[in-house]
């Protein structure tokens, strides 16, 4: 029952950075996230967070590179 009321505060507290989920969104997604991870074994959850982190450096320097990039091409006239 705390970990339910933990998981749907902290995730209601996460939906403030996320894009396109409410507060009720998150307290959802905070409680289906307690109970997932309570099923998962302990392999399993650092596969999980090993793949989150290594996804997150992808995607920061896919923006890194973009920002390097210039958006409009100069003509070749």
């Amino acid at each position: 029952m705390i970990g339910k009321i933990v998981g749907a505060a902290l995730g209601a507290k996460a939906a403030e950075h996320l894009r396109n989920v409410n507060g009720p969104g998150g307290a959802l997604l905070g409680v289906g996230a307690a109970a997932l991870l309570r099923r998962m074994s302990l392999p399993t959850m650092l596969a999980v967070a090993a793949g989150g982190y290594a996804f997150k450096k992808y995607k920061d320097s896919q923006e890194k590179r973009s920002a390097k990039r210039p958006k409009v091409r100069p003509s070749a006239a």
